[in-house]
């Protein structure tokens, strides 16, 4: 299982490299299903893996000039406080048992499985069914005119840290639609401003997490360095592959993983 998993930790760094995003979303599940983590240990890893990840994307971003650290500031710094927030308050103020759904005890664990398994979904839609480009289609105005945008960027940015600081997911599938469709940015700097965002929070995530926990770090470090390897590898075959088909190929399989989430937990635990 161990090798699976550092397989699928390869995946996760070519996705990312390929199309900028996407794949740190399975990291929660391989740490559970493949590595035995329990899930509130596997959100608090996953933090680490995609924090180290999306910096060395968003890095690579910095470098083309496809970074809005305007965008960063006003969309991290509330996203910071909310982690903050939910990590030292809102989990572990959640009760050891939620309620009972027929013959399934729903525990804090299954919760926050399911949860995952329905960002998953949320997710796979976006990929399968969201408007896709080939290539950057700058878009010159928010698609709400006189929307107020710093105060759109708190807003997400205050709900993306609960869900960073809960599930220890990056976010991305939440960020670009709002940079592109509601802020107005080009695709490619909302994903280099997205990756960085992503990396600020989830660092700052698992910071926070340290003393809560102890670690695994030859898994964790192993891990994290052949996914950040799957970046590079990524980047060098990226012009190569059409993004559109990885990233329809890549939904239909996280949907086929929130679904298996969801069966196991409610039906197979």
């Amino acid at each position: 299982m161990e090798i699976l998993a550092y397989i699928t930790a390869l995946g996760i760094g070519l996705l990312l490299g390929l199309v900028g995003g996407g794949g740190s979303i399975i990291t929660v599940p391989v740490f559970v299903y493949l590595l035995g983590f329990s899930p509130l240990l596997a959100t608090t890893c996953s933090l680490f893996v995609v924090g180290v990840t999306s910096l060395f994307g968003g890095l690579k971003a910095y470098q083309k000039g496809l970074v809005d650290f305007k965008v960063v500031t006003e969309f991290g710094l509330p996203s910071i406080l909310s982690i903050y927030l939910t990590r030292h308050f809102l989990v572990p103020a959640l009760p050891e048992h939620f309620f009972r759904l027929g013959n399934v005890m729903i525990t804090r664990e299954i919760f926050l499985m399911l949860l995952f398994a329905i960002l998953m979904l949320l997710a796979a839609a976006v990929m399968l069914f969201g408007k896709q480009h080939e290539k950057s289609i700058p878009v010159k105005n928010s698609i709400i005119p006189g929307i107020n945008k710093t105060l759109l960027q708190i807003t997400f940015g205050l709900l993306l840290g609960i869900i960073t600081g809960l599930l220890g997911a990056g976010g991305g599938f939440l960020i670009i639609p709002v940079l592109t469709f509601l802020i107005g940015m080009g695709m490619k700097e909302a994903v280099g401003t997205s990756l960085i965002i992503i990396s600020i929070n989830t660092l700052f995530g698992f910071i926070f997490s340290l003393s809560h926990f102890s670690f695994n770090w030859m898994v964790l470090i192993t891990f994290t360095a052949i996914a950040v390897a799957g970046i590079y590898i990524g980047g060098r075959i990226s012009d190569k592959i059409s993004a559109i088909f990885l990233k329809k190929l890549f939904g239909w399989f996280i949907l086929a993983v929130g679904s298996f989430i969801v069966i196991k937990e409610l039906w197979l635990h």
